[in-house]
């Protein structure tokens, strides 16, 4: 027989394979809203935007993003390389509490700082009281700045860029590093000439993640003072009741994130960076002489103090000596409101990565392929950004079915999507259904494909094969899609203001209120309790990568 005819004919898909096209394009659906809703001619608060804020909004929002990509990519980078290269006091435990700060909101580190840094605060009042300095009598750096909120920004952020080089430089040969000692090369040259550009595409990755965080951000940018796409979204939206000027502004917004995609794309140019050798023992770490032992600790812990340490106690001493002021009853409806859209976000999107990627592995296409990787996209977009695209047309569905009934039953339906908490959802999974699909797809790239020939061959179905074998084995990767969607759904802030319903308010939102009424020792507690949430897939994240050493 000949080869070609063992094939196996090309069979139809089967109907749930198929319906992912159609989830698919549900998902896509607040994407395509603000591009349609952009394209209605300007209004006059467009035309206002555009003559007056609209250079301010450009000018902060690509300031901002220049600076916490270059304070992260170099705090993650150096971290990464310091702990993987040396020996040093502190060594051990600093490879994962370098990534504490994940755990952290930008908002709430931001809320810290200002609280620590301001001119009531303690620090300038300390400095006051004790050289006897009158107020307007001394020079101190300005923490409401675009330079101070780069910085603490920075400092939650550098641990995305310090996983990936982190993993890339564990991946790397002793080869060359042993090659460059024996060139002459110092190790400092050797991590800017030889390891470094190797791990050039995970540093460009993980500063590209860092970039979409920075035009996604609100809370922080808002607290500050600064004039960004997602300040000018929120306030063309409610201050001036103009959809359309906030789909336009949401536009732009987008075009900046896929400009950021195509260039991260583009500077990897087709290269690969990889050792040429077989031998991949990995670095062997260095003992450090006590000088520059101490210099390298000092370097690897100021980056988690300014990230972690120093606003977590700030908040932990602000809810100890003030705290939430409401009544248990109250402050418990903000907590049951956080953890049930965050539980009900994480538990549809864990289902939905599931099927898409199953549908891909099982009926492998490349249309699949990219309806996943389109998926992936949301979360590249800001939250304001799909905020605006899920109400714009969940507004006009709303909108014509209650014209319908007035007309033809005489009763009106009111807001039966937009302004609901399923509404919120849906832009919850539109903006991380792509964290949980990843997550996903990593698991199943980790089980053989023989795995699911041997169940077909024991008389397993392919429904069977997936729950009784592949399923369990997965368990690991589903359990990170659920705690990694559960933890962003806590944290998430442009979205859940814009999107809300009347009167429904979360830990993240009160948080907020508070802070913009800087009342932030009240505010202190619902910030405490995110940031308890946010450390569960910090401890995930440490246990996968003690696993890897």
């Amino acid at each position: 027989m000949s080869a070609g005819s063992s094939a196996v004919p090309s069979r139809r898909s089967p109907l749930w394979v198929r319906l992912t096209w159609p989830g698919v394009m549900l998902i896509g659906l607040p994407l395509a809203s603000v591009l349609v809703a952009a394209m209605v001619p300007a209004g006059a608060v467009w035309w206002h935007i555009w003559q007056t804020s609209l250079p301010e909004l450009l000018g902060d929002t690509a300031m901002l993003a220049v600076l916490v990509a270059l304070m992260a990519g170099s705090a993650g980078a150096i971290t990464a390389w310091l702990v993987t290269a040396f020996h040093f006091p502190g060594r051990n435990i600093l490879q994962w509490a370098l990534l504490l700060p994940l755990a952290m909101p930008a908002y709430v580190n931001g809320y810290a700082w200002v609280w620590l840094m301001d001119v009531a605060g303690p620090v300038q009042s300390g400095l006051r009281s004790a050289m006897g300095w009158s107020y307007g009598g001394y020079w101190f750096p300005e923490i409401r700045s675009l330079p101070g909120a780069a910085l603490v920004m920075a400092m939650v952020l550098y641990p995305y860029v310090y996983l990936l080089c982190r993993a890339a430089f564990l991946a790397q040969s002793t080869c060359l590093v042993e090659v460059s000692r024996t060139l002459g090369y110092s190790p400092a040259r050797t991590f800017l000439h030889v390891a470094l550009p190797l791990a050039r595409p995970a540093l460009a990755a993980g500063v590209a993640l860092v970039t979409m965080e920075v035009l996604a951000d609100f809370g922080t940018v808002q607290h500050f003072g600064l004039r960004t796409f997602t300040t000018g979204i929120y306030e063309a939206w409610f201050a001036m009741a103009d959809r359309g000027a906030a789909s336009q502004l949401a536009t732009a917004l987008l075009l900046c994130v896929g400009l950021l995609l195509a260039l991260e794309h583009a500077s990897r140019g087709g290269r690969r960076f990889h050792p040429m050798t077989t031998r991949q023992s990995p670095v062997r770490p260095i003992v450090l002489h006590p000088a520059k032992a101490g210099l390298a600790l000092l370097a690897c812990s100021l980056p988690l103090l300014l990230g972690f340490v120093i606003p977590a106690g700030t908040m932990l001493r602000l809810a100890i000596e003030a705290g939430d002021p409401l009544s248990p009853d109250r402050f418990l409806s903000y907590l049951l409101n956080s953890l049930t859209l965050a539980a009900i976000t994480a538990a549809i999107a864990v289902v939905l990565a599931c099927w898409l990627a199953w549908a891909v592995r099982m009926h492998p296409s490349r249309p699949g392929r990219f309806a996943n990787r389109a998926v992936a996209l949301g979360y590249a977009i800001p939250g304001s950004v799909i905020a605006v695209g899920t109400l714009v047309p969940f507004g006009l569905l709303d909108n014509a079915l209650d014209a319908w009934l007035r007309a033809n039953l005489g009763v009106s339906s009111g807001l039966l999507l937009s302004g609901t908490v399923a509404a919120l959802i849906f832009a919850y999974l539109v903006r991380f259904l792509g964290v949980a699909l990843a997550a996903v797809e990593s698991g199943l790239a980790r089980l053989k494909p023989s795995l699911q020939a041997a169940a077909r061959s024991l008389g397993a179905g392919p429904g069977g094969a997936v729950w009784r074998v592949e399923l369990p084995l997965s368990r690991g990767a589903l359990m990170t899609a659920a705690i990694l969607v559960f933890v962003d759904t806590m944290k998430e802030l442009p979205a859940t203001l814009i999107v809300r319903p009347f009167d429904f308010d979360t830990l993240a939102v009160r948080v907020y209120n508070l802070a913009a009424d800087e009342r932030l020792s009240e505010a202190s507690t619902s910030a405490l309790l995110i940031l308890l949430v946010g450390l569960l897939p910090v401890a995930v994240l440490a246990r996968a990568m003690h696993r890897q050493d």
